[in-house]
């Protein structure tokens, strides 16, 4: 299934931009007349008929809508420390769009080696795996930001959790655990049931209850982890230390195994 993307919307009638354009009528050789699907990144597919097929400004005529297509029942947020190596960072975005995720936030760690990243390519590779693992809308990336500064900002009714390497104040839970506790919290099974390891008597947050859309936000550090003020200054605010089995992850596996957690787990 070919999918082309667009932003030009007016009256019925749809226009590609002229890189879709020249996609769509040079290189796939579509002709006045032909059926084509067309996305616009929002969440809704659009079933055309091709009426100009101009290589700068093709233009559809819209025949059929449909909302949230390729949705998942979820609404996923990952604050990602950028790689050293950019294209592991884009490895896991083109991964994780194909999953299922709604923002990548690239953070800025205490331990970051790269304290510069633009997000314009990263778009661009976002909406490629969007139209290819065929999904209406596309993710956004935000602008980079200090992690202490995504901390400050983000939403105590999201279920937040943190991944991190060590052990701190508050034990880490299996995000398994966390993620059916939070469930049965939200199918209204009583308190959320989140098991402590071992012997340990420190309480850990309960998660936000979840509804029929669940938010989920999940904070993964650089390749030399958080720093143990920023892990205190997360659990503070309410995130969940969470770990992701015992293997030492790289920054990119750990983002992308905890995007195919919550996957596996709504799916």
């Amino acid at each position: 299934m070919e999918v082309f993307y667009s932003r030009s919307f007016d009256g019925g009638f749809c226009t590609l931009d002229p890189e879709e354009s020249g996609h769509c009528v040079r290189v796939l050789r579509h002709r006045e007349g032909d059926e084509i699907s067309i996305i616009d990144g929002e969440g809704t597919l659009y079933t055309c008929i091709l009426t100009d097929a101009s290589p700068k400004a093709a233009v559809a005529r819209i025949v059929r809508e449909e909302p949230d297509w390729g949705a998942h029942p979820y609404r996923l947020q990952m604050a990602v420390c950028p790689t050293k190596n950019l294209d592991r960072y884009e490895w896991f975005a083109e991964k994780a769009t194909e999953l299922g995720l709604d923002e990548i936030v690239p953070v800025i760690g205490d331990h970051s080696e790269r304290k510069v990243f633009k997000p314009e390519r990263l778009r661009r590779i976002l909406l490629s795996a969007s139209k290819q693992s065929l999904k209406g809308a596309v993710p956004a990336v935000a602008e980079p930001l200090s992690v202490r500064d995504f901390i400050a900002a983000s939403d105590p009714g999201d279920l937040r959790l943190i991944c991190c390497c060590f052990e701190g104040e508050v034990p880490r839970l299996s995000i398994n655990d966390v993620l059916a506790g939070a469930m049965r919290s939200g199918a209204g099974i009583g308190a959320p049931e989140l098991p402590l390891p071992g012997n340990a008597s420190r309480s850990c947050p309960a998660p936000p209850p979840m509804h029929t859309h669940p938010r989920i936000s999940v904070l993964i550090g650089p390749e030399g982890d958080f720093s143990r003020e920023e892990a205190a200054l997360a659990i503070r605010a309410g995130f969940i230390p969470v770990h992701l089995g015992p293997s030492r992850l790289r920054t990119e596996t750990a983002a992308l195994t905890a995007v195919e957690a919550v996957y596996l787990h709504f799916i």
